[in-house]
């Protein structure tokens, strides 16, 4: 009897199961997309059980598609989206508040305030990361403050906290599992990736109680077992989806780099196992846990890439599907140079501007849709190239190429201009489910169907690599016009 491996791939905007078989290769998918909240300006949440809905749905059509039984699957990987907030009752198993996502900025003044107070190099030291309201414990200090069902249930020992990775397992497992995982952890801002260990000093600072968070395992592990689709399943592989991404892109050498582009994009470059603090805006961040050992990583986060071309889609409603922006692309007037800078909900790195808000610069009478989709698409290739020139400060490297994947990248337009401004090779791997893909090695490790690393590295194959057409002083011109938009926008006196 065939066997396989389930890997759910719950992302921001949808949830995607995927059926590999013990060589890796891709065998069935499902795909489901749920609401998106926006109750305020710069506010962004989702419902945990529609999330959770969502992934028992999928994780079921993707067996049935591979017409397989639960019998046959031999563990499960959970990959998600990372920084997201869930609060629940551990008595009832609800949420006491919708999941505040890792976009939301309803805590950018707090932020303010913990910068004044002068705790910003203290934060960066301890968990590698910048203050900004795009991690995990402002959200949950959010929630203890606001919510007053909260403070009934802390004192009653009621409450739990949990990144998307353990709301999915608490529930997959039926409340028998409280788990995360060293990537999901070392984004929340309250865990100290040096020690490995959750940080007594900022859960004061937060005031958060220790007793609310759940145990750290490594990303390869026993995390219990299953029983949502008939026979127990053991779930064997956890990571936040970026981090996953870079074990389906086998970027396991130092200076190795991958770059995802879908509702985000996220660049992670592998530091190897001493972590670096950035002096560029950038993260230092657990790129993965094997074996308790601990590889770090640099990571540029942008919070909109794939999010630009679902706002043309679903608000400004000039196209109707995502497929549709290779073809206005290549129609767009390319002599017109339109910019635009989607800070929807602030600006990411290496700006980190909670406050900027999105704008176009250079329109003209004879700008249309196909302009407006190219400036959306070309928008996420200079944001690549503010992140390409931070990490090359960091590292004293001089990067040559980047593997990419994601929603985007089979979109070969968009590929060819991030080549042309980034002035380097891009290569697209065959399997671009590398998130789901990466989730599924780490199964693999647990259950020891692949010893090391090593084997992973041999099991990665290019698709099609993309090289850079532009001369650099057409480059520099267009970089420039990027640049100067940017400053128009952002808030912030230092920036760029």
């Amino acid at each position: 009897m065939q066997k396989f491996i389930l890997s759910i791939d719950q992302g921001t905007t949808s949830t995607r199961s995927i059926i590999f078989n013990k060589n890796f290769e891709i065998i069935s998918s499902d795909q489901l997309e749920f609401k998106q909240y926006f109750p305020k300006d710069g506010c962004v949440e989702h419902d945990p059980e529609e999330i959770f809905n969502s992934v028992i749905q999928t994780s079921q059509n993707a067996i049935k598609k591979a017409k397989a039984n639960s019998g046959q699957i031999l563990g499960i990987g959970i990959t998600n989206q990372r920084e997201t907030v869930v609060v629940w009752d551990k008595q009832t198993g609800k949420p006491i508040y919708r999941a505040i996502v890792w976009q939301d900025r309803r805590t950018v003044n707090y932020c303010k305030d913990l910068t004044k107070k002068g705790f910003a190099k203290k934060i960066q030291k301890i968990t590698g990361l910048v203050i900004d309201s795009y991690f995990s414990a402002t959200k949950i200090k959010w929630i203890l403050d606001n919510i007053e069902l909260s403070k009934k249930l802390l004192k009653e020992d009621r409450l739990l906290f949990g990144t998307i990775d353990t709301w999915l397992l608490w529930k997959l497992t039926d409340g028998r599992s409280y788990f995360t995982e060293a990537t999901n952890a070392s984004r929340t801002m309250l865990y100290d990736i040096k020690k490995n260990c959750w940080s007594k000093e900022l859960l004061k600072i937060f005031n958060i109680p220790r007793k609310i968070l759940p145990t750290v395992k490594d990303s390869a592990d026993d995390f219990g077992y299953t029983t949502f689709f008939g026979d127990k399943i053991n779930i064997g592989g956890i990571a936040g989806d970026q981090q996953a991404a870079t074990i389906g892109q086998a970027c396991f050498e130092p200076g190795s780099i991958k770059s995802t582009y879908g509702t985000g994009c996220f660049m992670i470059m592998n530091i190897g196992q001493n972590p670096k603090i950035s002096k560029n805006n950038l993260l230092t961040t657990i790129a993965y846990r094997i074996k308790n050992k601990t590889t770090y990583a640099l990571e540029g986060s942008i919070f909109v890439a794939g999010a630009a071309i679902q706002w043309l889609r679903d608000s400004l409603k000039v196209i109707k599907t995502a497929q549709e922006t290779e073809v206005l692309y290549s129609q767009s007037d390319q002599s017109q140079q339109i910019y635009f800078v989607p800070a929807f909900v602030g600006l990411g790195a290496p700006y980190w501007d909670g406050e900027a808000r999105g704008a176009i610069f250079g329109m003209t009478r004879n700008t249309g849709i196909a302009e407006y989709v190219k400036a959306a698409i070309d928008s996420v290739a200079y944001q690549t190239k503010d992140l390409i020139i931070a990490m090359e400060k960091d590292s004293g490297l001089s990067i040559k190429q980047i593997k990419v994947d994601g929603g985007m990248v089979t979109n070969e337009k968009f590929l060819q201009f991030l080549s042309n401004i980034l002035i380097l090779n891009c290569d697209r791997p065959k399997i671009t489910e590398t998130t789901a893909l990466g989730a599924a090695y780490l199964v693999g490790l647990s259950l020891k169907i692949i010893k090391n690393t090593e084997e992973i590295s041999k099991k990665w194959q290019s698709e099609k690599i993309f090289k850079p057409r532009l001369h650099k002083k057409e480059v520099k011109y267009l970089y420039q016009g990027w640049v100067k938009a940017v400053k128009k926008t952002t808030t912030k006196k230092n920036s760029k």
